[in-house]
């Protein structure tokens, strides 16, 4: 008998020891999850911020959707439900029945949803079904910029582009809505709300300008129509600090509808859907690497001026070829150019003249400048994906390497990197770093950050700057970039036809890089033309493309006609 009482005395003091515990200790535990089980929650999504063009012009914006949602223990009439919901929102009926069987806090049947339908569906006053509005990216111009902005999923988080880059002051935050239920999980009537308010995202300034972007998206779509190309990049920038006025790779494709291909696909390629729309989304600007040709003379010619290892009138000979070891390289021009000056010889875009400039350099020499350049590393744009260029070894670059690369050849780069380093020696010499993002601004107009990029000083000299304006701009008025020229502007350029991998399927890619005005740039353009049919020569084809542009963007930014001549200095040599 005693010992049944022990027994019963230790039971006692072991449950009272046990209650002690839950009351005290865990009281806030338990007090929580009683709380949770009488309490509803539910998420207001939060706008994201707006996209903005340079001056101001919306060209991201959102529209009111909505979330339809059930909560199963509040349903009193589940076939009532089942049956709207199929009906108004095109599902099948057992689809919107699994989700209204399903016990759960609350189930998500459809989303991005319109307002109308979603105010259609509240005005049926359905137990348990709970429409809340949400909102989804919205692009006011389609296909414009598309590789550039990027776009948002279902959860309208950035994807690609700068939606995906800027996520952080564009996203905002989300707000909760609180409701009281009884036991069974129903919401209890007339109950207390708690309501936290979402906060937008910021708004997000680029240097995009709308109008430029339209102009230069035109004057990309016009030729790749007319010959038949495979795509067109352009890319316009101001030189003097990195802000991109346009960026345009058609075919684009529509931002508000980012699942729909553009294109249909070619006969026997491979791939599943999403490697074509990885492709539709890809920005080659950026993202692709290509031999540039005779653009990248004017890296050649700075750094040789720059070394001082030639001089504006230096004298060379063009027989229509080099020998360099045991490799025949021959110029553009079969029967050659015969004697030339190096302005002569950058006129003419000839070959060997830009093989003995790279010889002169030397290996050394020849990556100093491409490390002093920046043109091994990346630009660090504010896009995603951005290449690297992809240059022989300097263990593994001969003479004929050298002589290969000084005219732009057996070497890829970006046409991104291509522009901005082009932009750098003819600025003055700072290297400037390229990009969209501008500003972000709170709803409120309180500024969150203005956004500042690296600028490196001394890239070359300004004497050095002074003379390839002056070269380039002697190209354009009497040289192969003459369909370059507008009659009252001082236009600087260089063409480039550039044969891809593998050379046996002799497909070209077109390009020519102009500025404008040649003695003060305020603007820098690349056009490059990939795989166009018949006449392929970029002095033929690409160069009218900028002048095309520049007809129209140039009294637009600014600058007008006036009577000019060609440039002239002081003193021709680098002495």
């Amino acid at each position: 008998m005693l010992l049944v009482l022990l027994a019963s005395g230790l039971l006692m003091i072991g449950l009272m020891g046990r209650l002690v515990y839950l009351m005290i200790f865990c009281s806030d535990h338990y007090s929580q999850m009683a709380q949770a089980l009488h309490q509803r929650e539910r998420t207001i999504k939060a706008a994201r911020g707006r996209i903005l063009d340079r001056n101001g012009t919306v060209i991201a914006t959102n529209r009111t959707v909505c979330t339809i949602s059930v909560i199963h223990n509040q349903i009193t009439d589940k076939e009532r439900v089942v049956s709207v919901l199929s009906e108004a929102l095109g599902l099948e009926e057992d689809e919107v029945q699994k989700k209204v069987e399903k016990y759960s806090a609350r189930e998500i049947v459809a989303t991005n949803v319109d307002k109308e339908l979603g105010d259609a569906i509240r005005n049926y006053h359905l137990d348990g079904v709970k429409v809340d509005e949400d909102y989804k990216r919205y692009y006011p111009y389609n296909s414009l910029a598309s590789k550039v902005l990027g776009f948002t999923g279902g959860d309208n988080q950035g994807i690609i582009g700068l939606e995906v880059v800027y996520e952080e002051w564009l996203k905002g935050t989300n707000g909760l809505i609180l409701t009281q239920a009884d036991a069974a999980g129903v919401e209890i009537e007339n109950a207390f709300e708690d309501r936290v308010e979402p906060v937008a995202g910021a708004d997000l300034t680029i240097s995009l300008d709308v109008n430029i972007q339209t102009y230069a998206q035109q004057a990309a779509s016009k030729v790749m129509e007319e010959k038949g190309a495979k795509r067109v990049s352009l890319i316009v920038m101001d030189p003097e600090n990195g802000e991109i006025f346009a960026m345009v790779n058609v075919p684009e494709f529509d931002l508000n509808n980012p699942f729909v291909l553009n294109v249909e696909p070619e006969e026997g390629a491979g791939g599943t859907k999403q490697d074509l729309l990885n492709q539709m989304w890809r920005n080659p600007s950026i993202n692709d690497t290509y031999e540039p040709g005779s653009t990248f003379k004017i890296i050649t010619a700075a750094a040789g001026l720059e070394a001082g290892v030639v001089s504006l009138e230096d004298k060379f000979s063009c027989p229509g070829f080099r020998v360099v070891e045991d490799r025949r390289i021959r110029c553009h021009k079969v029967a050659g150019h015969g004697a030339e000056t190096f302005l002569q010889g950058a006129m003419n875009s000839c070959n060997p003249v830009f093989i003995d400039v790279g010889q002169r350099l030397g290996v050394d020499q020849y990556y100093h400048y491409f490390t002093q350049f920046g043109l091994l590393g990346k630009t660090g744009i504010d896009l995603p994906g951005e290449a690297s260029t992809i240059m022989h070894k300097k263990e593994n670059m001969g003479l004929v390497e050298l002589a290969t690369v000084s005219f732009g050849q057996s070497f890829q780069i970006t046409p991104l990197q291509l522009i901005t380093t082009a932009a750098s020696i003819v600025n003055g010499g700072n290297r400037v770093t390229p990009h969209f993002g501008i500003r972000a601004v709170t709803r409120d107009g309180t500024s969150v950050r203005k956004f500042s990029y690296p600028v490196r000083e001394g890239v070359v000299s300004k004497e050095t700057s002074e003379k390839m304006r002056y070269i380039l701009e002697h190209v354009v008025a009497e040289g192969s970039g003459k369909k370059a020229a507008l009659e009252g502007f001082r236009i600087g350029g260089k063409t480039a036809t550039s044969e891809k991998l593998p050379r046996s399927l002799k497909k070209y890619i077109s390009s020519f890089i102009g500025f404008a005005p040649a003695d003060d740039p305020k603007v820098i353009a690349l056009v490059t033309i990939d795989e166009p049919v018949g006449v392929y020569y970029g002095g033929t084809i690409a160069a009218p493309v900028i002048a095309d542009l520049f007809e129209n963007i140039l009294p637009y930014l600014g600058i007008s006609p006036e009577t000019v001549t060609v440039h002239t200095m002081t003193n021709h040599s680098a002495d």
